[in-house]
């Protein structure tokens, strides 16, 4: 039987397990919808490869631009993340329909990057803006060497000759390592993960350097790395824990996901939050503010980035002569909540850290 290539709003309804009425809603930026919901149709949208109007474009639109969301492992670009994706959708979706431009989402999930640069290649759009999320250097170079005017977001290379909209990671962290050593924590651990996404890899390296820039000592004992996804996370650190993982006094996590597998493990052996451990995420995702105790993270506006990528695209698309690569970091604000709490009086060393219900020594 021949596959389906044509879909209707019904079939994005059953795909996000929504009605239609509430596809068309979050399709046309109009309703009160909340994220986890919008989240849910726009990447169900984008499995698809449905082509929404996320807002009425004006009558005198001037093209289509392309919101490229790739997805190459799937361990950072999947539903565990999609609250982040649908926030830079919706940044993308105001500034186009301001400009005169259509937007339209479509989805490579496992595709060489050589077959999206063909596809881009002799697609019908005025410009492309590509979630970088899970791209390495020498796919954006495949992508930039199409010759299509091009942006890149939530990733960042210094010495690529290309277009970037990324948060200022450097910034961020040092947000997080100043508000750590501000509360007291002397033992600062870092919850890395060893899946390939730069934004990643750029915080590793902005803990290290924040850490020296602040006089904190880090011991590398206190340096874990997991699976990117909420599961993963779960897992990895449940063997490490097992396994005697020497604990700090507070963790800055790589991301609000990771934090939030890292936490369940914690509590699984007895180890309270923030009282025996204090933890900072990154990304400010909904959950964060509605679990117990709420999440103290990092937040970056996505809808600015997703806006400033529509805005430097527009000049791309519309210089008389080429330009010079523009590289943009949106900065960061720090949310504070009840997860890093210093404590009020001095915790009892040795901590017990429970296996299961057997107490250890730390």
């Amino acid at each position: 039987m021949k596959a389906k290539t044509s879909f209707t709003i019904r079939d994005i309804a059953g795909a996000a397990g929504v009605s239609p009425a509430t596809v068309s809603l979050v399709l046309n930026g109009k309703g009160e919808i909340s994220g986890l919901t919008r989240a849910r149709v726009l990447e169900a949208a984008a499995r698809l490869n449905y082509v929404p109007r996320l807002a009425k474009p004006r009558a005198d639109a001037t093209g289509t631009i392309r919101f490229l969301k790739i997805a190459k492992h799937g361990h950072t670009v999947n539903r565990d993340h999609s609250v982040f994706v649908s926030d830079y959708i919706d940044g993308m979706s105001a500034e186009a329909t301001r400009r005169g431009y259509a937007l339209e989402v479509v989805s490579h999930e496992g595709q060489s990057m050589t077959a999206v640069a063909d596809m881009i290649a002799v697609a019908p759009v005025s410009g492309i803006i590509a979630l970088g999320t899970e791209m390495s250097e020498s796919d954006i170079r495949i992508l930039q060497g199409v010759g299509r005017p091009i942006v890149f977001i939530d990733t960042f290379y210094d010495v690529v000759e290309a277009n970037f909209v990324n948060m200022n990671n450097e910034d961020a962290v040092y947000q997080v390592m100043a508000r750590l050593r501000q509360q007291g924590f002397e033992r600062i651990g870092f919850v890395a993960s060893h899946v390939e996404t730069t934004n990643f890899h750029l915080r590793q390296h902005a803990f290290h350097r924040n850490a020296a820039r602040l006089g904190l000592t880090i011991d590398p004992a206190h340096i874990l790395s997991v699976e990117s996804t909420f599961d993963g996370a779960h897992v990895d650190t449940v063997k490490a824990l097992s396994e005697g993982l020497a604990l700090a006094d507070a963790y800055f996590c790589t991301n609000d996901v990771i934090a939030y597998g890292f936490i369940k493990a914690l509590r699984e052996f007895g180890i309270r939050i923030p009282e025996d451990v204090g933890v900072i995420g990154f990304d400010n995702l909904p959950l964060g503010a509605t679990m117990e105790p709420a999440l103290t993270t990092i937040d970056v506006s996505k809808r600015k980035i997703g806006n400033l990528a529509v805005t430097v695209l527009d000049d791309l698309i519309n210089a008389a002569e080429p330009q010079r690569p523009v590289k943009i970091l949106v900065g960061a604000s720090l949310v504070t909540r009840a997860s890093d709490r210093g404590p009020a009086d001095p915790r009892p060393a040795p901590r017990a850290v429970r296996r299961r219900g057997v107490a250890q020594t730390a």
